[in-house]
């Protein structure tokens, strides 16, 4: 019974925390592309990003 005295205080931060996660999540814009990056990868991109440079 004793464990009770730890494990609920326990409980209750750790609820605290993943609903203060979950919130700054959303805030942050995390869920506002689902699909985006998804469709990214599949795009055919041949272009290189940056050009290599040569040693003279």
């Amino acid at each position: 019974m004793d464990i009770l005295y730890l494990l609920i205080p326990v409980s209750l931060v750790l609820v605290v925390g993943i609903t203060a996660a979950f919130l700054w999540s959303i805030k942050s814009g995390q869920f506002e592309d689902l699909e985006g990056p998804a469709h990214q990868i599949l795009m055919d991109d041949d272009t290189p990003k940056h050009k290599k440079v040569s040693e003279e």
